[in-house]
């Protein structure tokens, strides 16, 4: 019998769908209110899902959701970060 890999979801800051982990960038801000794009999905701190996708953070930047969820004022190099990070 094969055993069924639990798949993780979390809750897209833009879209508020529920997503499956690996199709989500995590944004953190940790209890230095530094705040990062997560490589690792496990760093401390507050964190924020956003789908990996070019629509979704122009989205996001408009509405400053960012901000919002990370409950503290934002830098916007934030959202060329997850761009670069997106394009490669």
């Amino acid at each position: 019998m094969v055993k069924k890999q639990k798949v993780s979801l979390r809750r897209d800051v833009v879209s508020k769908q529920l997503l499956p982990k690996n199709e989500l960038i995590r944004i953190v801000k940790n209890k230095s209110n530094e705040i990062f794009i997560d490589q690792s999905q496990k760093a401390d701190g507050r964190g924020v899902w956003i789908k990996s996708d070019i629509d979704s953070i122009k989205k996001a930047r408009q509405k400053n959701l960012l901000s919002k969820g990370l409950k503290t004022k934002l830098n916007l190099d934030i959202y060329d970060q997850l761009e670069r990070e997106i394009n490669g």
